[in-house]
Protein backbone atom coordinates (compact mmCIF):
# COMPACT_ATOMS: atom_id res chain seq x y z
CA UNK A 1 0.00 0.00 0.00
CA UNK A 2 0.99 3.41 -0.80
CA UNK A 3 2.04 6.04 1.80
CA UNK A 4 2.35 9.85 1.35
CA UNK A 5 6.26 8.89 1.59
CA UNK A 6 5.72 7.62 -1.60
CA UNK A 7 3.63 10.85 -3.08
CA UNK A 8 6.38 12.44 -4.57
CA UNK A 9 7.35 9.68 -6.73
CA UNK A 10 4.03 8.44 -7.74
CA UNK A 11 3.31 12.14 -9.02
CA UNK A 12 6.62 11.96 -11.17
CA UNK A 13 5.59 8.65 -12.35
CA UNK A 14 2.15 10.11 -13.44
CA UNK A 15 3.74 13.00 -15.13
CA UNK A 16 5.91 10.59 -17.14
CA UNK A 17 2.91 8.31 -18.26
CA UNK A 18 1.22 11.98 -19.60
CA UNK A 19 4.20 12.25 -21.48
CA UNK A 20 4.21 8.75 -22.61
CA UNK A 21 0.76 8.72 -23.83
CA UNK A 22 1.03 11.68 -24.92
CA UNK A 23 3.64 10.59 -27.72
CA UNK A 24 2.08 7.52 -28.42
CA UNK A 25 -0.97 9.28 -29.97
CA UNK A 26 -3.32 9.57 -26.73
CA UNK A 27 -3.02 13.62 -25.74
CA UNK A 28 -6.08 13.39 -24.41
CA UNK A 29 -6.58 10.56 -21.86
CA UNK A 30 -4.52 12.10 -18.95
CA UNK A 31 -4.04 15.85 -20.71
CA UNK A 32 -1.44 17.59 -18.45
CA UNK A 33 -3.45 17.56 -15.01
CA UNK A 34 -4.80 14.21 -14.37
CA UNK A 35 -4.82 12.82 -11.69
CA UNK A 36 -5.04 15.71 -9.98
CA UNK A 37 -2.41 15.86 -6.88
CA UNK A 38 -5.79 15.66 -4.59
CA UNK A 39 -7.03 12.17 -5.68
CA UNK A 40 -3.28 10.85 -5.60
CA UNK A 41 -3.58 12.21 -1.99
CA UNK A 42 -7.26 10.76 -1.33
CA UNK A 43 -6.36 7.58 -2.82
CA UNK A 44 -3.52 7.25 -0.02
CA UNK A 45 -5.29 7.97 2.51
CA UNK A 46 -8.08 6.11 1.93
CA UNK A 47 -5.82 2.86 1.21
CA UNK A 48 -6.85 2.65 -2.47
CA UNK A 49 -3.35 3.18 -3.79
CA UNK A 50 -0.88 0.59 -4.66
CA UNK A 51 2.74 0.75 -5.39
CA UNK A 52 5.16 -2.16 -6.64
CA UNK A 53 8.64 -1.83 -5.73
CA UNK A 54 11.92 -3.74 -5.98
CA UNK A 55 15.12 -2.74 -3.92
CA UNK A 56 17.01 -1.34 -6.94
CA UNK A 57 17.67 1.98 -5.32
CA UNK A 58 20.93 3.69 -3.97
CA UNK A 59 22.15 1.09 -1.62
CA UNK A 60 19.45 -1.10 -2.07
CA UNK A 61 16.87 1.36 -0.94
CA UNK A 62 13.29 0.35 -2.63
CA UNK A 63 11.80 2.15 -5.83
CA UNK A 64 8.32 2.40 -6.92
CA UNK A 65 8.11 0.43 -10.48
CA UNK A 66 4.50 1.33 -10.94
CA UNK A 67 1.55 2.50 -9.27
CA UNK A 68 -2.13 2.11 -9.67
CA UNK A 69 -5.75 2.27 -7.14
CA UNK A 70 -8.08 -0.18 -6.22
CA UNK A 71 -11.33 1.01 -5.67
CA UNK A 72 -13.54 -1.70 -4.10
CA UNK A 73 -17.57 -1.71 -4.33
CA UNK A 74 -19.91 -0.15 -7.67
CA UNK A 75 -17.87 2.25 -9.40
CA UNK A 76 -20.44 4.46 -11.13
CA UNK A 77 -18.91 5.38 -14.26
CA UNK A 78 -19.56 1.40 -14.45
CA UNK A 79 -22.99 1.16 -13.89
CA UNK A 80 -24.10 1.93 -17.75
CA UNK A 81 -22.06 -0.15 -19.99
CA UNK A 82 -22.46 -0.58 -23.86
CA UNK A 83 -21.97 -4.14 -23.78
CA UNK A 84 -22.56 -6.44 -20.65
CA UNK A 85 -20.04 -7.30 -18.01
CA UNK A 86 -19.22 -10.92 -17.21
CA UNK A 87 -21.28 -11.17 -13.87
CA UNK A 88 -22.98 -8.83 -11.43
CA UNK A 89 -20.96 -9.82 -8.71
CA UNK A 90 -18.97 -8.01 -6.42
CA UNK A 91 -15.31 -6.51 -7.92
CA UNK A 92 -12.76 -3.89 -7.38
CA UNK A 93 -11.59 -1.25 -10.11
CA UNK A 94 -8.45 -0.60 -11.18
CA UNK A 95 -7.89 2.91 -11.70
CA UNK A 96 -4.31 5.34 -12.58
CA UNK A 97 -2.08 2.57 -13.72
CA UNK A 98 1.11 4.24 -14.10
CA UNK A 99 4.40 2.95 -14.91
CA UNK A 100 7.61 4.80 -13.81
CA UNK A 101 9.50 2.87 -16.72
CA UNK A 102 12.80 1.74 -14.46
CA UNK A 103 11.83 -1.81 -15.37
CA UNK A 104 9.61 -3.20 -18.27
CA UNK A 105 6.25 -5.88 -17.92
CA UNK A 106 4.99 -3.90 -14.67
CA UNK A 107 1.68 -2.90 -15.64
CA UNK A 108 1.53 -6.65 -16.36
CA UNK A 109 2.36 -7.75 -12.82
CA UNK A 110 0.24 -5.03 -10.80
CA UNK A 111 -3.18 -6.01 -13.03
CA UNK A 112 -2.35 -9.65 -12.67
CA UNK A 113 -1.93 -9.18 -8.87
CA UNK A 114 -5.02 -7.48 -8.27
CA UNK A 115 -6.78 -10.94 -10.15
CA UNK A 116 -4.81 -13.30 -7.91
CA UNK A 117 -5.88 -10.53 -4.95
CA UNK A 118 -9.56 -9.70 -5.68
CA UNK A 119 -11.04 -12.17 -8.08
CA UNK A 120 -12.81 -10.09 -9.99
CA UNK A 121 -11.38 -7.11 -11.42
CA UNK A 122 -12.84 -4.27 -14.31
CA UNK A 123 -10.52 -1.50 -15.67
CA UNK A 124 -11.19 0.85 -18.29
CA UNK A 125 -8.94 3.05 -20.93
CA UNK A 126 -9.04 5.11 -23.75
CA UNK A 127 -9.43 3.68 -27.34
CA UNK A 128 -5.92 5.29 -28.36
CA UNK A 129 -4.35 3.90 -25.79
CA UNK A 130 -2.73 1.19 -27.61
CA UNK A 131 -0.47 0.11 -25.01
CA UNK A 132 -2.66 -0.71 -22.24
CA UNK A 133 -4.92 -2.03 -23.90
CA UNK A 134 -2.43 -4.63 -25.50
CA UNK A 135 -1.51 -5.26 -21.73
CA UNK A 136 -4.77 -5.59 -20.01
CA UNK A 137 -5.98 -7.67 -23.20
CA UNK A 138 -2.64 -9.82 -22.64
CA UNK A 139 -3.29 -10.48 -19.42
CA UNK A 140 -6.86 -12.16 -20.12
CA UNK A 141 -9.50 -9.34 -19.47
CA UNK A 142 -12.19 -9.96 -21.43
CA UNK A 143 -13.35 -6.53 -23.38
CA UNK A 144 -17.26 -5.94 -21.90
CA UNK A 145 -17.75 -2.92 -24.34
CA UNK A 146 -17.97 0.92 -23.88
CA UNK A 147 -18.81 3.10 -20.77
CA UNK A 148 -18.84 6.95 -20.57
CA UNK A 149 -16.98 8.69 -18.19
CA UNK A 150 -19.01 10.69 -15.88
CA UNK A 151 -16.97 13.26 -14.72
CA UNK A 152 -15.79 14.89 -17.88
CA UNK A 153 -17.31 17.03 -20.48
CA UNK A 154 -15.56 15.59 -23.43
CA UNK A 155 -13.23 12.77 -24.74
CA UNK A 156 -15.84 10.37 -22.46
CA UNK A 157 -15.57 7.23 -24.08
CA UNK A 158 -13.45 4.25 -22.50
CA UNK A 159 -13.15 0.80 -23.60
CA UNK A 160 -13.96 -1.47 -20.50
CA UNK A 161 -12.31 -5.18 -19.64
CA UNK A 162 -13.27 -7.22 -17.12
CA UNK A 163 -11.45 -10.20 -15.51
CA UNK A 164 -12.45 -13.07 -12.95
CA UNK A 165 -9.91 -15.25 -11.68
CA UNK A 166 -11.32 -18.80 -12.31
CA UNK A 167 -11.99 -17.13 -15.80
CA UNK A 168 -8.14 -16.57 -17.20
CA UNK A 169 -5.21 -18.32 -17.73
CA UNK A 170 -2.08 -17.15 -15.85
Amino acid sequence: MATMGDFAAMQRNYARARKVMAADGNPTQWGSTFPRERVVREDIAQGRARVLVDRGGPEGGERILAQFAVCPGVDPTYVHIDGAWLDDGPYVAMHRVASSGLERRVARECLLWAVATYGNVRIDTHPNNAGMRHVIEGCGFTRCGCITLLDRERDLTRIAYQRRASSATD
